[in-house]
C-alpha cells in the first residue's frame, strides 16, 4: 500500500469519526422529538424561537472570530459568505432577518426577540461558550465545531415538514429560514470538511477536531435542555 493510499485511508477514517458525532446531535433531544411530533404548545414554540434567536444573532460573531484567527486567505474568502448569509448584504435580507420573520409568524414581536427578554441563562451560557470557543481556540478547531452542518439538512427538512403539518397557525412565510438552510448548510459543510481534512493531518489534530465537533453538539443540547426546562408545557 502506498503512502498516498494510507493517507486516503486515514482521511476516510477521520471523516467517518466526524460523521459519527451525529449520535450526539440535538435532533434526538426530547424537545425536538416532541416538536417534530406536533406536541409542542404555542408558548413552547415561541420560547424556542426567542431563545434560538440569541444563537442566530451570535453566528456571525462566531464566524468573524474564525476569520480574525485564520491566516489562510482562500479560506477567508469563502468563509466570509457565511456572515453575509446571516447578516444580509442590506437591510431586509439574511438569516437573522428571516428568523425575525419566524418570530413574527409564531406571534412574537421583533422587540421581544431583539431585547432578549425571553433568553434563559442556560441558553445564554451555551451560546456565549460557543463564541468564546471560536475566539480562543485554534481556528481549524473552530471550523471543525461548525460541522454540525453535516447533520443539519435532514433536521431542517423534518422541521419544515413538521411545522407545515402540525402547526398550521404559524404563517408559512415565516418558514423561509429553514428553506434557505436546506441549500446553505450542505454548501457550508462541504467547505468546512474540506478545510479540516486539509489542515488536520496528524492523529492529535484530528482528535482535537472531533472533540470540537462534540463540543458544538453539546452546546446545542445544552440550549434545548434550558429551553425544555423553561417551557415544560
Amino acid at each position: 500500500m502506498t503512502s498516498t493510499e494510507l493517507s486516503r485511508e486515514a482521511i476516510g477514517g477521520f471523516v467517518e469519526a466526524l460523521r459519527a458525532q451525529s449520535r450526539f446531535y440535538h435532533d434526538q433531544h426530547p424537545f425536538h422529538l416532541r416538536m417534530n411530533d406536533g406536541r409542542l404548545s404555542r408558548r413552547q414554540i415561541q420560547g424556542w424561537a426567542a431563545n434560538r434567536f440569541y444563537y442566530q444573532v451570535n453566528i456571525p460573531r462566531k464566524d468573524a472570530a474564525i476569520l480574525a484567527n485564520c491566516p489562510d486567505i482562500d479560506v477567508r474568502r469563502r468563509w466570509i459568505r457565511r456572515i453575509v448569509d446571516h447578516d444580509g448584504s442590506k437591510s431586509g435580507e439574511g438569516g437573522i432577518e428571516a428568523w425575525l420573520r419566524l418570530g413574527e409568524a409564531v406571534g412574537l414581536s421583533r422587540d421581544e426577540l431583539r431585547d432578549e427578554r425571553h433568553v434563559t441563562p442556560g441558553v445564554r451560557s451555551a451560546v456565549d461558550d460557543y463564541v468564546s470557543f471560536a475566539r480562543t481556540r485554534p481556528w481549524v478547531e473552530a471550523v471543525a465545531s461548525s460541522l454540525t452542518e453535516l447533520f443539519a439538512p435532514d433536521l431542517m427538512a423534518e422541521r419544515l415538514a413538521a411545522f407545515e403539518r402540525f402547526y398550521p397557525w404559524i404563517e408559512r412565510d415565516g418558514l423561509a429560514y429553514f428553506r434557505a438552510r436546506l441549500d446553505q448548510a450542505p454548501r457550508d459543510a462541504e467547505h468546512a470538511l474540506e478545510v479540516v481534512t486539509t489542515h488536520c493531518r496528524s492523529a492529535a489534530e484530528q482528535q482535537r477536531a472531533v472533540a470540537a465537533l462534540t463540543f458544538k453538539c453539546d452546546v446545542l443540547w445544552r440550549m434545548l435542555n434550558a429551553i425544555d426546562q423553561a417551557y415544560p408545557d
